[in-house]
C-alpha cells in the first residue's frame, strides 16, 4: 500500500517547490505547553465561520463583528465539493474566492486556522467530499483506496499550492492547518491513509507548518484519529467536564498546548426536531474555565447535509443553530456574553460590536402557477431522458444534487388501489408519485416505503425523486441517491424506464420561468383551489425602497424549494419544522427592478398561493418569530 501511495505523490510533488523560511514563525512549545508566535507564547481564541455559507458581500461584516468580539483568529472549512464540483474542474471565483476571504481576514486582524479536509463534516453534503466520487460504486472513501487517493492527491495539489503563500511564516495569516477531520469517528481507521495525507501536507506546506487533527472526546476516537507528526486536539461542548476532557487528550498528546477545536455553543437541527438551544451561562462558564487553563479555544458557530444513526435524518436549510452570531449576522446576547469573558483574558478592540443589519417586512407576494413538473421536462431536462430497463441512481446519471424524474407505464389495469413498494428501502430520499399527472402520494426513506396507486394499463407513472442531502458523518457517507433497487407494483417488478436528469437550478438561473411568461399559460390566483403534486409557481417582489435583509415564510405550503433572482435559497418544510422561514440576504434583492420568486412545491400548494416576507426569522415551529 505504501508503494501505491508513493506513486501518487511522485505524480504531483514536482509542483511542491522549496520555500525559504521567513523571519516570522509559528510553532509548538512542548516544554511550556503553548504555541509560539515569533518566539513568544500565544493563545488563540477563535470562532468558526463558513465563507461557503455567507454571501461574499457580507464577508467583511461578519469578520469585523468577530474581531470586535475579541477573537484573534477564525477557523475556516474548505469544502472540496464546492471547489471541484466536476472532476478536474476547479473554481475559486465569486462566493468561492477563498483567497479573497483570507485576505479580508488578514486586513481585519484575524489569524486563520485552516481546515481543508479533504473531509470536513460541517453539516455539509457528504462532509465536503464530491459526489462524483460515488460514480465508482466500489470506492472506499477516507481510506487508502487507490481511486480515492488519486482524487484526493489531485485536489490537494491544487488547494495546498494556493494555501502555502498564506502560511504565517510566509507572510500570510494561516497559523495552523488541520489534516482530515474527526477521523476517529470513521469506521476505516486506516493509518496508511492518514500517513499519505501527512506526507502530502508536508510536501506542499513545508516542515514548519503546524499540522493538527481534531477528534471527539473518547479513547477510541483519539486512537484512530491521531498520528505521530500531527498535533492532536479534541472537541466538546457544555455537557462535558473540562478537566476530564483535557486529561484524556493528555494521554495522546502529553505535552504542548491544550486545544478545544470545536467548542459547541449551539447544535444542529434535523427536520422534525425541536430547535436546538445551548444555555448562554453554561457557554460563558465553560469558556472561562478553558481560558483559565491556558487552553486555545475555537468557538464553533454552529449547503446542508444529513446524519444517519438508526435512520436517515436530513438537517434543515438554516445554519443558525442558536449561534452567537446569527445567520443574518446579528450579534446575540450569547455573543455579548462571550465578549465579556474574553475581556478577562486579553485586550479587546475598543468600541462596540457593529449592530444588526436593517431588516424589512415586505409583506405578501402572490404567486401564479407555471405548471406541473411532468409537463415542464422540455425546459428542465432539455437533453431528454435516458432509457434503461433498470433503475439508475443519480451517480450513474452523473447528477450530484437536486431532482430526477423516473417514468414508466403501468403494466396492467389497477381498478383498486395497489401498493407501489420499495422492498429494499431504496428511496433516496423522497419520491413524489403521480399517474397521468394525478398525484398519488409520497414515499420517504426509512419512513414510508409504499404508496397506493390506481390507474389503467399503459397509464404514465412518474416518480420525482428528491435528494435531501448526503450523509455527512459516520460510516454511511457513501450515500447514493435516486431509486436504489427495484420498485414492485403488486406482483409486477417495474422496468423499461425513461430517466430525466433535471437541471432546475440552471433553468431558473437563465431567467426561466419569467422569461417565458408570454409563451405559457398562467393560472389566476383563484383558479382551482388547492393543487397536489410537484408544481412550479412564480411571482415578483417589487421593493418600495432600498434592499434590506428579509425572511420568507410559507404559511400553508407543505414542502419544496425556493429561488429568488436565480439563487436557490434552500428547502422549506414548515409542517415538519422546526424551521419556518428562510433568510433572504439584502444584496440578493434589487430595488430598481422586480425580484423574481420561483417556488417548486412538491406536495400541495395552499389555495391562497402567497408567501410572506418578514423582518425576523422563525426557526422554531412552536414559538412565535423572534
Amino acid at each position: 500500500c505504501t508503494r501505491k501511495i508513493d506513486r501518487y505523490l511522485l505524480k504531483i510533488l514536482p509542483v511542491a517547490l522549496c520555500w525559504k523560511a521567513g523571519e516570522r514563525s509559528f510553532s509548538i512549545d512542548y516544554k511550556n505547553n503553548c504555541f509560539l508566535r515569533d518566539g513568544k507564547p500565544f493563545q488563540y481564541i477563535s470562532g468558526s465561520i463558513h465563507y461557503s455559507r455567507v454571501p461574499r458581500y457580507y464577508w467583511k461584516d461578519r469578520l469585523t463583528k468577530m474581531y470586535m468580539t475579541g477573537l484573534n483568529a477564525i477557523q475556516v472549512y474548505v469544502p472540496w465539493n464546492l471547489h471541484e464540483p466536476v472532476q478536474g474542474t476547479y473554481t475559486f471565483e465569486g462566493d468561492r474566492d477563498l483567497e479573497h476571504f483570507l485576505n479580508l481576514a488578514n486586513q481585519t486582524g484575524l489569524f486563520v486556522i485552516l481546515r481543508p479536509g479533504p473531509y470536513i463534516c460541517a453539516e455539509w453534503d457528504m462532509g465536503g467530499l464530491p459526489a462524483w466520487l460515488l460514480q465508482n460504486p466500489n470506492i472506499t472513501l477516507r481510506s487508502a483506496d487507490s481511486d480515492y487517493l488519486q482524487a484526493v492527491s489531485n485536489w490537494l495539489a491544487v488547494l495546498l499550492t494556493k494555501m502555502r503563500p498564506w502560511l504565517y511564516q510566509n507572510g500570510g495569516n494561516i497559523i495552523t492547518v488541520q489534516v482530515e477531520n474527526e477521523y476517529g469517528s470513521y469506521f476505516a481507521c486506516d493509518y496508511n491513509y492518514m500517513r499519505h495525507l501527512r506526507t502530502m501536507f508536508r510536501a506542499f506546506l513545508g516542515e514548519d507548518a503546524v499540522l493538527f487533527t481534531t477528534d471527539g472526546n473518547t479513547d477510541k476516537e483519539l486512537l484512530c484519529g491521531t498520528l505521530q507528526g500531527l498535533y492532536a486536539t479534541i472537541d466538546f461542548g457544555t455537557d462535558t467536564n473540562v478537566t476530564t476532557a483535557f486529561s484524556r487528550l493528555r494521554k495522546f498528546e502529553p505535552y504542548g498546548p491544550l486545544v478545544n477545536s470545536e467548542f459547541y455553543t449551539g447544535w444542529l437541527d434535523h427536520w422534525g426536531d425541536q430547535h436546538a438551544s445551548v444555555d448562554t451561562q453554561k457557554v460563558s462558564r465553560m469558556l472561562s474555565d478553558m481560558l483559565s487553563l491556558g487552553a486555545n479555544v475555537n468557538i464553533h458557530y454552529l449547503m446542508t447535509g444529513a446524519d444517519h444513526d438508526t435512520q436517515f435524518r436530513p438537517v434543515v436549510t438554516s445554519y443558525d443553530y442558536n449561534a452567537p452570531l446569527s445567520e443574518a449576522g446579528d450579534p446575540t446576547d450569547k455573543l455579548l456574553a462571550i465578549r465579556e469573558v474574553i475581556k478577562n483574558f486579553r485586550d479587546i478592540p475598543l468600541g462596540p460590536i457593529p449592530p444588526a443589519s436593517a431588516k424589512m417586512a415586505y409583506g405578501f407576494v402572490n404567486l401564479q402557477k407555471i405548471g406541473n413538473i411532468s409537463g415542464l421536462l422540455d425546459t428542465l431536462s432539455p437533453q431528454g431522458p435516458v432509457r434503461s430497463q433498470n433503475l439508475l441512481t443519480f451517480e450513474e446519471m452523473k447528477q450530484s444534487y437536486g431532482f430526477m424524474l423516473y417514468r414508466t407505464l403501468l403494466p396492467r389495469d389497477l381498478p383498486h388501489a395497489i401498493s407501489l413498494i420499495s422492498p429494499v428501502n431504496g428511496i433516496h430520499d423522497r419520491a413524489y408519485v403521480s399517474v397521468n399527472g394525478v398525484y398519488q402520494g409520497v414515499m420517504e426513506r426509512d419512513i414510508t416505503l409504499a404508496v397506493n396507486v390506481m390507474g389503467r394499463r399503459a397509464d404514465q407513472l412518474d416518480i420525482l425523486v428528491e435528494n435531501m442531502g448526503r450523509v455527512d458523518f459516520g460510516s454511511k457517507i457513501n450515500d447514493q441517491k435516486g431509486l436504489l433497487g427495484n420498485l414492485i407494483l403488486g406482483s409486477d417488478v417495474l422496468s423499461d424506464w425513461l430517466i430525466y436528469s433535471l437541471d432546475i437550478d440552471g433553468a431558473i438561473q437563465s431567467g426561466w420561468p419569467q422569461s417565458m411568461r408570454k409563451d405559457i399559460h398562467l393560472f389566476s390566483e383563484t383558479d382551482g383551489g388547492e393543487e397536489s403534486g410537484p408544481t412550479v409557481y412564480s411571482g415578483t417582489l417589487q421593493l418600495p425602497g432600498p434592499a434590506h435583509d428579509t425572511f420568507i415564510k410559507f404559511n400553508g405550503w407543505m414542502k419544496g424549494q425556493v429561488w429568488i433572482n436565480g439563487v436557490n435559497l434552500g428547502r422549506y418544510w414548515p409542517q415538519r419544522g422546526p424551521q419556518q422561514t428562510l433568510y433572504v440576504p439584502g444584496p440578493l434583492l434589487s430595488s430598481s427592478v422586480p425580484n423574481n420568486i420561483t417556488i417548486l412545491e412538491l406536495e400541495r400548494a395552499p389555495q391562497h398561493r402567497r408567501v410572506l416576507f418578514m423582518d425576523r426569522p422563525q426557526l422554531s415551529k412552536t414559538t412565535a418569530p423572534s
